[in-house]
């Protein structure tokens, strides 16, 4: 099988590691710990990569599951920042901190070119740290424009680039992080920002028996390839570093420490001249399917349609084997029409949209092919599903 073509014998083993089929997350927090982070630039719709990952079918009394993301969003259960990539992330509170002192210096190399650009020196990062943090001191949350005017009345800039590279480097340096979402006059949720200290917490396994910044790294390297590799796996080292932002060499460190750290928790496998890691217990299934150039999802079980987010992990989770889909997803089509992900069996299919209003949920799905009755079937179930998430009547359109 050319590895630049077909790999849809991938597909079952995604599907399962990213709980977006049995055994599903319990509930909002094992789905998010299981990913580690979870793109979420679109909140409306990063909600959804959440809630259809857990078990109990997206309902979870009333308001459905959407209710219960933005309440761990509120609480600071998860926390939405600019980490890894960076663009915007949902992260456990417990993984947070760990995780943006791994990404950090890569970030900031990132931005180095647009801080000159901004006039964000190491002084007004500093200064402009210090009025950020007292702001949001004992649980003040603050929306971005009462930051820009706390900003701007101390001489710093309060609209613009540079602005806006003054809280990135708060964000990246750990003095911002995600407040409970306020409600704007319109009824949509809007971001603030709370102190990263009140709000992340540390988690105790990292750096124990370690000393240092450098065990802390290598700890935190372990952790970040076991998570990667164990949730959405077979992926390569390619896969991971230009999801995590990390460079090829430390994704291959990583894996070496996530092997001293938990001996037997990962395999690999070589397929098409690239090495595939992943779960151990996913081996002998996935090895399997890839040897004999087939896919496991061309058995008797009925269709099944997923309604995913564009910037999903079982699409942004991947860039040198994201081909498995069959499309090119994330896509930005003509102006107006959908840019959701309709998955058939786990391969692109049609694009999707919601337009919530008057207490409804109207579904714009747009299939790139004829359904039959099952498959039909199985678009319906599908709405249903979401419309239980959100909680309210949906409409197929």
């Amino acid at each position: 099988m050319d590895s630049r073509g077909s790999m849809d014998w991938l597909i079952d083993s995604r599907l399962r590691r990213q709980q977006l089929r049995p055994p599903r997350a319990g509930g909002i927090e094992d789905a998010l710990k299981n990913l580690l982070a979870v793109q979420s630039q679109e909140f409306a719709y990063a909600r959804w990569s959440l809630a259809q990952r857990c078990g109990n079918g997206a309902a979870d009394g009333v308001g459905g599951l959407a209710a219960r993301v933005e309440e761990a969003v509120a609480d600071g259960t998860v926390l939405r920042t600019h980490v890894l990539r960076p663009t915007w992330h949902f992260v456990h509170r417990d993984d947070l901190d760990w995780l943006m002192e791994l990404s950090a210096p890569r970030l900031h190399q990132g931005n180095k070119g647009m801080y000159r650009q901004t006039g964000v020196d190491a002084e007004a990062a500093a200064r402009s740290a210090d009025i950020l943090a007292a702001a949001v001191a004992g649980g003040a949350h603050k929306t971005r424009e009462e930051l820009a005017t706390v900003l701007g009345n101390a001489g710093f800039p309060d609209k613009g680039l540079g602005f806006i590279y003054l809280l990135m480097h708060a964000e990246i340096n750990r003095v911002l992080v995600s407040g409970a979402p306020v409600r704007s006059a319109g009824g949509a949720l809007k971001q603030t920002y709370a102190s990263f200290p009140e709000r992340a917490q540390q988690d105790p396994s990292v750096g124990n028996g370690a000393s240092g910044a450098a065990g802390r790294r290598e700890a935190s390297l372990g952790q970040l390839a076991l998570r990667y590799f164990r949730s959405r796996g077979p992926a390569t080292v390619n896969d991971c570093a230009a999801w995590s932002g990390l460079t090829r060499g430390e994704v291959r460190e990583g894996l070496r420490l996530a092997a001293e750290v938990s001996p037997g928790a990962l395999a690999s496998f070589n397929r098409d001249g690239m090495d595939f890691h992943l779960a151990a217990e996913e081996l002998d299934a996935a090895a399997s399917a890839a040897f004999a150039g087939r896919s496991p999802t061309s058995g008797p079980d009925a269709p099944k349609i997923d309604l995913i987010q564009c910037y999903d992990e079982y699409v942004m989770g991947y860039s040198q084997t994201r081909n498995h889909l069959g499309g090119t997803a994330p896509y930005f089509g003509s102006a107006g029409s959908p840019v959701h992900v309709v998955l058939l069996d786990g391969r692109l299919a049609g694009w999707w949209r919601h337009d919530v209003s008057g207490g409804e949920c109207r579904l714009d799905v747009r299939m790139d092919r004829p359904l039959d009755a099952d498959r039909n079937a199985a678009l319906e179930a599908e709405a249903a599903r979401y419309g239980a998430f959100l909680g309210m009547p949906v409409k197929l359109i």
